[in-house]
């Protein structure tokens, strides 16, 4: 007993001065670099995750230390298992299935709906390649719905991009940014569509005071480093369809009785059902990514108050330059979680976007532009399906839309100074005053 505290002790030393990750390269910012730049600077990595709080960290290391790190380790209360279940009661799905990421939670999604080859999936064009990738993966064809300078679907387009054929929706929630929801699910009922919400983003996000993504048949969640919940990679399937439950768990990767250690699922009638008939994709989440999840869903509402206190901070700092930095409006129907800013670029030609882009960089803060040759939600990136030719709105809005994220780590002082320099360098680029709107 006294030698296993004495190693736990040495383990909780040890984490807390590994607080931060190495780093393969060390290269210092445009702006440690350039000392003579006038004006603010930033110096910190826009890329900075949230941390995983210690209880997680050390519940790691038992689970490393025991070995039992796959979910259906015999005698063992599994952390997937315990990690469905919070996500479920967080969220009021009433099922969960844990995956190795939002992607493969995505692709199960539609074969648990009857997507087969050659059905045709709407889904956003604004979007990451994942999103395609899954309707790809289930050998489906995504046909793209444009976006509102909103970054949401369109939900006239939707309807017109609906034929006699189309039996399947994706939503994506990009960035957390939520379409008219009604609008979309009256569309989708008129037409007999089955919708899958791609909520990778949007765990927290509340349509109408419920969890986003509560009345599709599936939700997916992510948590992916840049999500809500970091666990580096992983994802969730919700539904509160019994039978889609128990195909979701078998496609990920359980057999014969272990759905035994589930803490949530189906009944053993439905599950025996399907389960020879299903594939096993060998999908699973590990109980080492799970142990990630459940602490950081006991601080999610203080967290979620954080963001969205410091990303209205940062709007109003930057509304001095409405004429060219519009920032769309939150709909009244929705808590958001605000974990990153998204702005149109008004009033710039191509010239002075690269020119806005270089000047952010040069000052340190490297903003990302969606619609640049490399950025994966550049829909002519996604070479792997047929490429998208009547999205004009679209293509035109990630041309000139940019990606801040505001991580928590962050002191508010200095998400303050991301706003500094997103102002100076608009000026650098329009001219002194136009960050103050006084030129």
């Amino acid at each position: 007993m006294v030698r296993n505290l004495l190693a736990l002790g040495q383990v909780t030393c040890a984490l807390a001065m590994a607080a931060q990750p190495r780093a393969t390269v060390s290269t210092p910012t445009a702006a440690a670099a350039s000392p003579a730049i006038a004006g603010p600077v930033f110096t910190k990595p826009l890329s900075t995750p949230d941390s995983v709080p210690m209880e997680g960290q050390l519940r790691a290391v038992e689970l490393m230390q025991s070995g039992a790190l796959f979910r259906y380790t015999p005698g063992v209360l599994s952390e997937t298992s315990l990690a469905e279940e919070a996500i479920c009661q967080y969220s009021g799905f009433k099922y969960c299935v844990g995956f190795n990421s939002c992607g493969s939670a995505l692709f199960i999604a539609l074969k648990c709906l009857g997507v087969e080859a050659g059905d045709k999936v709407l889904a956003n064009a604004f979007s990451f390649t994942a999103v395609p990738s899954a309707v790809h993966h289930a050998s489906a064809t995504p046909v793209y719905v444009e976006s509102t300078d909103g970054f949401v679907m369109d939900h006239e387009d939707l309807e017109r991009k609906i034929t006699p054929e189309t039996r399947y929706l994706m939503l994506t929630h990009m960035r957390g940014k939520v379409a008219d929801i009604n609008k979309i699910y009256e569309i989708a009922e008129k037409h007999d569509l089955e919708v899958v919400e791609d909520c990778a983003h949007a765990l927290g996000i509340q349509w109408e005071g419920q969890q986003l993504g509560r009345r599709a048949r599936v939700a997916c969640f992510s948590t992916q480093s840049a999500k809500m919940i970091n666990s580096g990679e992983g994802g969730f399937l919700c539904t509160d369809d019994e039978e889609i439950a128990a195909k979701a768990i078998c496609y990920a990767g359980c057999y014969e009785g272990l759905v035994a250690q589930h803490v949530v699922a189906p009944s053993r009638e439905v599950f025996d059902a399907v389960k020879k008939e299903t594939p096993n994709y060998s999908l699973r989440m590990s109980d080492l990514t799970a142990c990630c999840v459940r602490p950081q869903l006991d601080n999610l509402e203080e967290r979620i108050s954080k963001y969205n206190d410091r990303y209205d901070a940062i709007v109003s700092q930057l509304a001095s330059a409405a004429a060219h930095f519009h920032i769309p409006p939150i709909d009244e129907r929705v808590r958001p979680v605000c974990d990153s800013l998204q702005i149109n670029l008004r009033g710039m030609d191509s010239a002075q976007i690269d020119a806005f882009l270089d000047n952010s960089k040069r000052r340190g803060v490297p903003v990302g532009l969606f619609g640049s040759k490399d950025n994966a939600r550049n829909f002519r990136n996604w070479r792997y399906s047929p490429i998208a030719t009547d999205i004009p709105f679209t293509e035109s809005l990630i041309a000139a839309a940019i990606d801040v994220r505001l991580p928590l780590s962050f002191e508010d002082a200095e998400i303050a100074q991301i706003g500094d320099v997103l102002l100076a360098a608009l000026d650098d680029t329009m001219g002194a005053g136009r960050s103050t709107g006084s030129n």
